[in-house]
This record gives structure tokens, sequence and C-alpha cells, in this order.
């Protein structure tokens, strides 16, 4: 059984190419059930979507560098990934081939990660389409609402946990 929170985060990375939220969505399943784990599977396919982010913002050493750590989690764990439905060595060359074409440079091109247990296919189509997304579609690079969210959002609450914790720190060594 593939959880929700992996459906949702294969209809982002497939239906409109939000890897913003498939960062969220997946990361607040991640802390539920295997925080702290930073060899859990959730963290490399957190990570996948993340470089997927930096690499569409033309962002060639943060795409690297979180490609090579969702590639040393997932790579290690294929029984895991054939479990949720993953394709393992389809979705080793699609990493190998994403990874060539991060150092060298080449222009970001969407790609759809090897989903070949068809009762997981059709959940996320079924999703897809209560969303009006279509599966599969390239990325709207043009879209900055898309492409630039983590500078649309309110990171209020951020910014307040950490002055917090800043504030505990100092208080401790004052103590």
């Amino acid at each position: 059984m593939v959880p929700k929170a992996f459906i949702q985060y294969l209809v982002h990375f497939h239906g409109d190419r939000d890897y913003f939220e498939c960062h969220e969505v997946l990361e607040d399943y991640w802390k539920e059930v295997d925080s702290g784990n930073k060899e859990s599977i959730w963290v490399g396919f957190i990570q996948l979507a993340v470089s997927s982010y930096h690499y569409r913002r033309g962002n060639f050493s943060g795409a690297l560098r979180t490609h090579n750590k969702s590639a040393a989690i997932l790579t290690s764990q294929p029984q895991k990934c054939t479990q949720l439905g993953i394709n393992y060595s389809e979705l080793i060359k699609l990493m190998e081939e994403r990874k060539a074409k991060i150092i060298s440079r080449q222009p970001y091109r969407s790609i759809d990660l090897p989903v070949d247990d068809q009762v997981l296919m059709k959940q996320c189509l079924s999703e897809c389409e209560k969303l009006k997304l279509h599966w599969g579609k390239g990325s709207n690079t043009l879209d900055k609402t898309l492409v630039d969210k983590h500078l649309m959002r309110d990171r209020s609450d951020v910014i307040l946990e950490r002055e917090r914790a800043i504030e505990e720190r100092e208080n401790k060594k004052r103590q």
C-alpha cells in the first residue's frame, strides 16, 4: 500500500511540476513516520524534488548537491523503491542521465519517474483528473509562481521559530 502523501507527491511531480509542493507534502509525511532518519526513502524523494526545483531555476550547484544526496539514498534502497511502485533500474538510469545533464549545464527538462505499478498509476491519474492536471506535461518554466515559489511564501512562522531558538541559546549561555 502506497501512502497517500506519496501519491500526492507523484501528482505534483508529474501533474503541475510543483516541486516545492512535492517537498512540503512528503516532508510532512516523513516527519510523521520516520522523523530524524536522514537516510529515509522519503528524504531521497524529497531531495529529488528539491534538485528538480533548483535545476529548473538554473541553480546547477544546488541541483547537483541535492541530486547526489537523493541518489545516495535511493540507490541504496531498491526494494523500497519497488514497493512504492517505482521501477528501480529505470529510476537509477534516469537519475544518472539527469546528473550528467546538470553537470554539463544543459537546459532543464521535466522528467517522469518510472511508475510501473498500474494500480498506483490509476490512482495518480484519477487525482490529476480531479485537480484538472495533465500527467506528464512539461513544466511551464515561465510561470514565476511555480519557478520561484520559495520567494513568494509566507515565512513568518519560520522566522519566529529561528528567533526563538536564537534567544533560547543565548539564555543558556548566560546561565
